[in-house]
């Protein structure tokens, strides 16, 4: 008469933030993730508000930079989470979440993306007949205090501002995606209606994107 021999049952790994299915995709698909994400929020951000000009409500610019946020966190979130901002990276960092070689890695993505997403509208900008000096109009979308300020808010007021928007955020996207969180699924909803409340106000005060 034969025994049943055990069997033991490896726990399953936990499925990363952002990534219910539980697949870790290779870092350079996470990368390019992060930069087309990056590219996507900066065009939208900036772009709404820098061929809106003059505008005098910072409520389209915010609605875009959200709903950028959050159509980016459906598109490629599940790939590398969804970050598209360097403070959410070190948000993750400072929580265990992800490792600092890759939090560094993600920071240049972020880093490079936004760059390719000023450059694309700046290209923009130069053929357009209307506007004549390039560097002005991005001036009127760059974060500033003291005459570069909607309201002349000093410099300790807007960098208040920045730092607490950017806590709150991060503080909003650890709390959605955090393991325990049943409702995972609306972090993307959450998050983006969360930067486009905060942009709100930080576009009224000098600019502030809450976004480093």
């Amino acid at each position: 008469m034969t025994m049943p021999l055990p069997v033991h049952h490896e726990p399953a790994p936990a499925p990363a933030a952002g990534n219910p299915a539980g697949v870790r995709h290779g870092l350079a698909a996470r990368l390019s993730a992060e930069a087309f994400g990056s590219l996507f929020l900066v065009v939208a951000g900036l772009g709404v508000p820098l061929f809106s000009i003059p505008q005098s409500s910072p409520l389209p610019a915010a609605l875009a930079a959200g709903l950028a946020v959050t159509a980016a966190m459906l598109a490629v979130g599940y790939v590398s989470g969804g970050h598209f901002n360097p403070a959410v990276t070190v948000g993750h960092a400072v929580a265990g979440r992800i490792r600092l070689a890759d939090a560094a890695a993600y920071i240049g993505a972020q880093l490079v993306g936004g760059l390719l997403g000023a450059l694309a509208l700046f290209g923009i900008l130069r053929t357009l007949p209307g506007i004549q000096d390039s560097r002005t109009a991005f001036d009127t979308v760059t974060a500033g205090f003291g005459e570069h300020s909607i309201i002349q808010a000093p410099l300790a007021a807007v960098l208040l501002l920045e730092v607490l928007g950017a806590a709150i955020l991060v503080a909003v996207f650890l709390g959605t995606t955090h393991d325990k969180n049943n409702n995972k699924a609306s972090a993307a909803v959450a998050v983006g209606l969360a930067f486009a409340v905060l942009l709100q106000l930080g576009l009224s005060v000098g600019n502030a994107p809450f976004n480093p």
